[in-house]
């Protein structure tokens, strides 16, 4: 298979995966966890130098990462991180899949064993819509939560404040909090007007 090592352009980056690039060091390790089809990482590779691995389950996504230049294995990250050595990385990032995880807790320990930083990306449950839904006796369908209750693939769905006791609990540092609804950053209110919640916290070890 060929591989193309294509520019991804910062307009073609979604804000949220922008954000989190920015709290990245130029020429770190990044270890990206469900990766999708690689654009973050490509971004990174590009325009911070970073030396860049990452996992990928599906696999049109893992040929497209693999398409993009990408490093990546195909795993199913609930198996674990044994692959990877403690600290092996600066920081790992797990974007938009903490809420299909099966094992929450394992998952963000081990994030924090293989690297300094973590950062994760969920939908916040809190969002206000959401709310007057179950009022009106239906669960939520948003754009950031698009699947009707007998298909969804998110099993864990959290608020902002859940995620911090849960950080809290195990020891992670929160260094770092964007939420944004759409492709737009949001200041105000944001427990409550965002759709998107991404965090940065450092590793206890």
């Amino acid at each position: 298979m060929g591989v193309n090592q294509t520019t991804v352009a910062p307009r073609h980056v979604r804000a949220d995966l922008r954000r989190i690039a920015s709290w990245i060091e130029p020429k770190s390790r990044v270890l990206d966890l469900g990766c999708g089809d690689g654009t973050l990482l490509a971004y990174l590779q590009t325009n911070k130098k970073v030396v860049g691995a990452g996992v990928e389950l599906n696999d049109e996504h893992f040929i497209a990462s693999v398409r993009r230049g990408v490093s990546v294995i195909q795993q199913d990250l609930e198996e674990g991180l044994a692959l990877f050595d403690d600290q092996q990385f600066d920081t790992v990032v797990l974007s938009q899949t903490l809420q299909s995880m099966r094992h929450t807790e394992h998952i963000l320990r081990e994030m924090a064993r293989v690297a300094r930083f973590g950062i994760v990306s969920f939908p916040n449950f809190g969002y206000w819509p959401h709310g007057w839904s179950i009022l009106r006796g239906r669960m939520p369908v948003t754009g950031e939560m698009p699947y009707q209750w007998f298909d969804t693939p998110n099993i864990h769905l959290c608020t902002l404040r859940d995620f911090e006791s849960l950080a809290a609990n195990l020891q992670l540092r929160i260094t770092h909090l964007a939420t944004f609804n759409g492709n737009k950053e949001v200041k105000l209110l944001p427990s409550w007007r965002s759709t998107l919640a991404v965090y940065r916290f450092e590793s206890p070890n």
